[in-house]
């Protein structure tokens, strides 16, 4: 069932990412180090993602117009197919870039206090924002498997910031066992190793966010279930002879748009067939009221 997903968790991570990002990178100035120069662009990469999704939404929600007839519903599905891309392209290559450069010339972290400061403040926010996420997420669940409920969810906000805060603190725990394992065997390599770690992780995160977001912003139908239940609704009334097709796509989360082509009684006469007609959108309406737009054709041929 798609309901507007709260912005509670986009909001968090937001602020959240900003100020970690700041003294991320005041924290590699002074040290030199290499995982976090990379955890400073990843927390960049993540602000300018949630301002994305944020757009999107502000965007998604515009009401319809000559330019486009059936809403801006989409634009969430777009902002967060561009949101996934950037969190590989951006997130996931400069950190690997930033690696690669480390061990080419290995640098020992100089004041490696400041990378753990840093690296604790940060884990207390991005903790503190995963666990928002996540509670917004399961009260999406309703029970479900987790990864079901990603494949199922028509909504990006779901789970892009969830995935997104997952990374965040998997990022900071390799980057916290870089600078750690670098100081204490004296090997400047370990911090490379971490940042191109840490790249890996967002390039794995951002191919099932892309994978996921590319779906919904090709088009998928409601569910086997609600189809189901909606043929039920359809066929217990006495007119209709039978359902000959039935196409239903997610132009948004809040909004799915129905065909219909109905055989009904050949006896049955344009007046009573359009009260018939218009008692099955109400019906079907009623008990899914996100199908805002059901366009129903008799087809006796």
């Amino acid at each position: 069932h798609p309901l507007a997903s709260p912005n509670i968790a986009i909001y968090s991570a937001l602020f959240a990412n900003l100020a970690i990002a700041v003294t991320k990178f005041v924290a590699a100035a002074i040290t030199g180090s290499s995982a976090m120069v990379s955890e400073g662009i990843h927390s960049v990469v993540d602000t300018s993602n949630e301002v994305l999704l944020l757009f999107g939404l502000k965007r998604s929600k515009k009401p319809p117009d000559e330019k486009r007839p059936f809403g801006y519903g989409r634009e969430l599905y777009f902002w967060s197919f561009i949101v996934s891309l950037l969190i590989f392209s951006i997130g996931g290559g400069i950190s690997i870039y930033e690696g690669i450069t480390h061990l080419q010339h290995p640098e020992i972290i100089k004041n490696p206090l400041w990378n753990y400061v840093v690296l604790a403040i940060a884990l207390l926010f991005d903790g503190t924002s995963f666990i928002i996420a996540f509670k917004e997420f399961n009260k999406r669940r309703n029970g479900q498997p987790f990864w079901q409920t990603i494949t199922s969810s028509k909504d990006p906000t779901d789970y892009v910031v969830l995935f997104e805060d997952a990374a965040d603190v998997l990022g900071l725990t390799v980057a916290f066992a870089g600078v750690w394992l670098g100081q204490y065997f004296h090997n400047p390599y370990f911090d490379g190793i971490a940042s191109i770690i840490i790249g890996l992780i967002l390039a794995c995160i951002s191919i099932v966010l892309v994978r996921e977001s590319y779906s919904l912003l090709m088009g998928e139908a409601a569910s086997p279930e609600v189809i189901n239940d909606i043929t039920a609704i359809i066929k217990i009334k006495a007119d209709v002879n039978n359902i000959k097709s039935l196409r239903s796509i997610f132009l948004s989360p809040e909004e799915i748009v129905l065909t219909l082509q109905i055989r009904f009684n050949e006896s049955l006469s344009l007046h009573d067939g359009c009260i018939v007609i218009e008692e099955i959108k109400k019906d079907i309406q009623q008990k899914y009221p996100y199908f805002k737009q059901i366009a129903i054709e008799p087809d006796n041929n």
